[in-house]
Order: structure tokens, then sequence, then C-alpha cells
């Protein structure tokens, strides 16, 4: 597809309605332009759309019209989001007198580019396609950046993303401009570095947002050291998916439907306290999710526990307790660990992995009763059979049966009744 076609189907076949709905003029803008300039295609829609005035208006009534989702994003500026099956089209009044005046005031040259659906006119009055073939990011001007100071971070996540580097005097002005960070919600700040932590290499550019200062002001108690574990957790992420395709297919996919993945959350891990309570709090201010945080902590807590089994291999016993405890964080510590094995020198990683392999082998084992214990018997048939009344003791008393199973000790309800006689009678 070459550059005018990937333009036309911008508001081609892809568009969910029609552009006679539309006022005159009307331009994509943004980084729909800047994709289809650099070939880039996603399967989700994704434009944004500027008109000179009526903004809710129009989308108001082509939302009416072709029923879908519609969200006022920012009353002030009168930005408004379509939601449909297939994505999302945002609608924004123009900044300004003029088109110019609006792509002005913008981000990056790069994303200042507006295109004309009618007339198929691309419009780049600050030679953004310049900057797109070059592969750099470019800021339009210091006061553009502190109108806005998320976008010091989105450079870095843009450039991720893109393979692109930042200009010596944008990342200048970013160092400068880096404590406005401060004002911006924790909300879109999660988002951007989501977004960074799920590119793939993105150890480079968290590593450049160090060296400009921005880091500091996401994560305050960040050292310089601990950046130095996120390349090698890319690598053992590479590592286990050339040994083990099932636990890279769950690494790689978002982590209980939230915005990071597996791989993504032990990066977010690597940045964090190494205190569970502390990290939890970060995580909190920036807002992530219940399950997130929950992921982040056991991974924290449960990591000594993959580290030391270099020098003390665990039990079954052991075994049982740590599955029970890590559950679906399992991938996510076992990376870290491999990751940080490497990097600390304690062990070359492939060896790591060789010793915790049959951890590993357990948990992708659906009938591994180590790591997916299933019960013989319950509290239920426990009470009824052995005249017993509920009790903690009921919770105690199955633990030990399914102990005694991964021993080869216990194989039937009635060898797990006869065992849970016997070890009453051991207890009173």
């Amino acid at each position: 597809m070459n550059v005018q076609s990937a333009l036309a189907a911008l508001t081609g076949e892809k568009l969910p309605f029609s552009l006679d709905l539309l006022p005159d003029p009307v331009y994509v803008v943004g980084g729909a332009v800047r994709d289809a300039l650099l070939g880039r295609q996603s399967p989700y829609l994704d434009l944004d759309f500027i008109v000179p005035q009526k903004a809710v208006e129009i989308a108001r009534g082509i939302a009416q019209q072709c029923r879908a989702g519609f969200v006022i994003l920012d009353p002030e500026r009168n930005i408004t989001r379509l939601v449909f099956a297939q994505g999302t089209v945002d609608f924004a009044q123009q900044d300004g007198e003029s088109l110019e005046t609006d792509l002005n005031r913008r981000d990056f040259r790069m994303n200042a580019i507006a295109y004309n659906p009618r007339t198929q006119e691309l419009i780049d009055p600050l030679k953004g396609q310049q900057d797109i073939e070059e592969g750099v990011i470019q800021a339009i001007s210091k006061h553009n950046l502190k109108n806005d100071p998320l976008r010091l971070l989105r450079a870095y996540r843009q450039a991720a993303q893109l393979n692109f580097t930042i200009k010596p005097h944008t990342r200048s002005l970013i160092r400068k401009l880096a404590p406005h960070l401060e004002q911006v919600a924790a909300e879109r700040i999660q988002q951007e570095l989501n977004y960074l932590l799920n590119s793939p290499h993105s150890h480079t550019w968290f590593q450049a947002a160090w060296d400009d200062h921005i880091l500091p002001m996401i994560f305050p108690d960040l050292k310089a050291k601990h950046l130095q574990t996120l390349e090698p957790i890319e690598q053992a992420a590479w590592l286990v998916g050339k040994i083990w395709t099932d636990l890279d297919q769950q690494l790689q996919q978002p982590f209980h439907h939230q915005s990071l993945s597996g791989l993504s959350l032990a990066k977010l891990v690597s940045l964090l306290p190494q205190k569970p309570n502390t990290a939890t709090r970060q995580l909190e201010k920036l807002k992530y999710s219940r399950a997130e945080i929950r992921a982040a902590s056991l991974s924290l807590r449960y990591l000594p526990h993959l580290l030391n089994f270099i020098k003390q291999p665990m039990s079954l016993e052991e075994q049982y307790f740590f599955f029970q405890e890590v559950g679906d964080t399992f991938p996510i510590v076992t990376i870290l660990a491999i990751a940080l094995a490497a990097h600390q020198d304690i062990i070359r990683e492939t060896r790591f992995v060789g010793i915790i392999a049959p951890l590993i082998n357990a948990y992708l084992d659906p009938n591994s009763l180590v790591a997916h214990p299933t019960p013989l018997i319950t509290g239920n048939d426990l009470i009824e059979q052995l005249c017993l009344s509920p009790s903690p003791q009921i919770g105690e008393l199955l633990t030990q049966i399914q102990l005694a199973r991964i021993k080869g000790q216990v194989h039937t309800k009635e060898e797990a009744l006869n065992f849970a006689q016997l070890w009453l009678r051991r207890q009173a």
C-alpha cells in the first residue's frame, strides 16, 4: 500500500460513517496521519478529526445517527469521542483561528500534519514529514511542552514505539521542564507509562527518561542500578519463549484483562521499591488496578524464594505452598528471577533456567498436583463422614490431605478419610 492509498484508507471503508456527515473543511490529524505515512497499520480504528466549529454538535449528531457511544472528553476544549465496535473517532474544535495555528500548538512536528479526506491534501507547515523520513522526534516549542507536561513522557513512549530518536534540543527542553510532570493527573501518566512498558526493547528509552530526569518524577525511590535489570528481563523472556511457548504466550497476554502484559508487569516491578508495602503505595498513587498491584506485591514477596532455589531446592510441600501463594503471577516472578540471577551474577541465566525447569513444567501441567491441586475430598465430606463440627481445623485437615496426596500417600477418597482419622488422633 503506497502513502496515498494508506491516507485514503483512513476515511475510506474503515470509517464507520459517511464523509457526507462531516462539515467542509474537516481534517484528520495526529498519530493516524503519521502512521499512514510510516506504513504502520492497526486493526483498531483510532482517528482524530478537527473541525472549525461545533465539534460537540457534529459528533453528537453522528453518534445518534450511527448509534455509537458518545463521550465528552474535554468540555472546555470541545473534544468528544465516538465509540464504535472497531475503535474510536475523536472530534476536536480547531484551536485558534486557522488550521495552521492549531497545528503549531501540538506536541511534535511529526504529529502536526493534517490530511483533508475530501481533497486528499496533506497540510504540513512544520515539516513533520521530514522528521518522519529521518526518524526523529522534535518538539514544536517549549511552550507547547509546558502547556501539557504529559508530552514530556510521551516523547520517550513514541520513540520506543516508532524506533525513532529524540532530537538533542528537544531532550534539553524536556530536562528543563521535567518538574512540571508533577502537574499531570496520575491516570494520564499511567497510560503513557503502560505504552512504554508494552513496547519491545523499551529499556533504552527508560534509561533516556532517567537521564533526562523524567523517571524520578514518577518513581521517587528508583535508583540507576534498577534500570539495568530491564534489558535482562526482555532477554529472559526471549529465552523462556524459546523453551516454553505456553509460558511465553501467558507473558505476552494482558494480565487479568488489564492494560499491561505479564512481561510489562515484570518490567514495572523492577522499577519499584523492593519492599512490597512501599511498592503498593507507589502503584496506588499511579492508579493501577487491584489486580496489577496484587501481582506486583506477590512478585516482590516471592521473588527471593525463587532466587534462593539456586542454593536450596524446595521440597514438594514448599512447592505446593509456593504455587498456592503466587498463583497466576508465577510467570512474572519467574522472568524476574531469571533476569536478576543473570544481572547480579548469581548464576548464568541458562543454568538457572535448567534449575527451575521442574517448577515451570509443573506450572504448565494442568494435571500437576503440586501446582494445580484438585480436591479429592471436601470439607462437607469430612464433616459428614467423621462427624466433625465446622471449624478452622477443617481447612488445615484438607491441606494435610493434599500434602499427603502429592507425596503419594493418599490416592482415593477412602484413603483420604482414613488419613484424616489418623491425623485427628495424632492431634488429640
